[in-house]
């Protein structure tokens, strides 16, 4: 008997939700709580699992159509019971999306490549020699541009000059993990295939940097013209993702609501650099790794502790002061950017920092992030440091009052007591709400950041 895949409720406040792709296609066999298909709603992405084992029947609702909660937008039926040859997604009858929603999307190079069947494993894949890029389209062939692996996956595979496209996932949703990499590599070099040499680092210039952390690793870069255009192209047309719509929607609102000032404070982060040092064995023993982010987070919590305005926002006339301090944080994910929040930070030590980012970060990248995991933030924190950047101006979360831009950490000759010094500097930019937040509390919210991250360990 066949089982209804339904469009389940992010939260209380969800009525509906977007298909973005199905990672199975009709007649794949599929066990219980594997993915089955990725959502988009006005919280949150996630990919939700099969609620049954068994072949998938039937697909009801195409990628990019959105429908209302608790509607069937697939069957699960026994193994060998695939109803027809099919594969492709049948029209679904839904409701149109309200305003502002995401309508199904044009039939485009870039949608294309969503629903497109998975290529057969029959396919014999190329050796992983490097030879230059034939200029592709934007078909299926671009979206190996942006295959879903980690910052480790990508820096193994530059080393060993393999293409990660080349090799096959297994990790949820097809996400290539280091155990698939260093297989693939491995069994390249079995069968006598040479891979290229890792390309030649520049010289390295004294002094040498210390790069800042961030709550989520660094993703691929965006494919260049080179990669995308075929011969002749002049432009491609590709539809927004669902995410990509909702930033864009969200960012437009937020310059429309608030009047953007910005403040950048120079910091030295000798001591940080000293406490962390002393720490990192200790907080390892915990199965924690302590990256710069908990203690530029506890520096905020007891900056928004002297000065509450930065912890406010704004109702019409009204200024509301939170009393819980509810830290978002910036995640950067293959195709945009999620900003879970951890739930009173300031009640929380250190490690409890570090340990509650570091589980965000991670099921921000798988996925598996609750509605409620990305609501109720009252101040953000952003790390552009972790591209290079030595300076942000990042938009106001809203309806939050404040967000926090962290620089890369560069040493830097500097002047102390008369006499110039090498010290690793940060620059941190305060964006602020100036309808309720005034330059003079901004900058004396940054000065007590930069005094606690300066301070002497006790």
């Amino acid at each position: 008997m066949a089982v209804d895949v339904i469009m389940p409720q992010m939260g209380e406040s969800i009525a509906e939700g977007t298909i973005v792709k199905w990672l199975k296609n009709v007649g794949d066999k599929v066990d219980r709580d594997e993915p089955l298909f990725e959502i988009s709603t006005d919280k949150v992405d996630a990919e939700i699992p099969s609620p049954a084992a068994g072949a998938l029947l039937e697909v009801l609702v195409s990628p990019g159509t959105t429908v209302p909660i608790n509607t069937v937008v697939a069957r699960i039926g026994a193994a060998g019971e695939t109803k027809g040859a099919d594969n492709t997604a049948k029209p679904a009858t839904a409701t149109p999306p309200a305003p502002g929603g995401a309508a199904p999307e044009p039939q485009a190079p870039a949608a294309a490549r969503d629903s497109a069947p998975a290529p057969s494993a029959a396919t014999p894949k190329p050796a992983p020699v490097p030879t230059p890029a034939p200029a592709v389209t934007a078909s299926a062939d671009s979206e190996r541009t942006f295959v879903r692996s980690s910052p480790v996956v990508q820096k193994i595979a530059a080393e060993h000059g393999v293409d990660v496209s080349l090799v096959e996932g297994t990790g949820e949703g097809g996400r290539v993990t280091k155990k698939d990499i260093q297989g693939y590599i491995e069994s390249a070099s079995k069968s006598g295939i040479a891979s290229a040499p890792p390309p030649a680092a520049p010289a390295p210039s004294a002094p040498a940097r210390e790069p800042a952390r961030s709550p989520a690793p660094a993703t691929a870069a965006s494919p260049g013209p080179s990669q995308l255009f075929a011969g002749g192209q002049e432009e491609i047309r590709e539809p927004m993702t669902i995410m990509r719509k909702k930033i864009a929607e969200h960012m437009v609102m937020s310059k429309q609501t608030s009047p953007h000032v910005y403040t950048i404070f120079e910091v030295d982060m000798s001591e940080v650099v000293k406490r962390r040092d002393a720490m990192k064995r200790e907080f390892e023993a915990e199965g924690v790794k302590l990256t710069f982010l908990p203690f530029f987070i506890d520096a905020c919590i007891r900056g928004i502790k002297e000065y509450p305005i930065t912890n406010a926002s704004v109702d019409g006339e009204t200024i509301v002061y939170k009393r819980n301090v509810n830290v978002g944080i910036a995640v950067a994910l293959e195709k945009g950017l999620i900003v879970p929040v951890i739930k009173h930070a300031d009640q929380m030590n250190l490690l409890g920092l570090a340990r509650t980012a570091a589980n965000l970060a991670e099921r921000a990248r798988t996925k598996r992030l609750s509605p409620d995991d990305v609501q109720g933030g009252t101040f953000t924190i952003t790390n552009v440091g972790v591209f290079g950047g030595l300076v942000g101006l990042p938009i106001i979360n809203q309806p939050q009052a404040a967000i926090l831009g962290i620089g890369t950490i560069v040493k830097r000759a500097v002047v102390i007591n008369d006499a110039i010094a090498i010290r690793p500097i940060v620059y941190l930019s305060l964006s602020y709400d100036h309808r309720i937040v005034d330059g003079a509390d901004a900058a004396r919210f940054l000065t007590v950041v930069k005094r606690e991250l300066e301070k002497p360990a006790a």
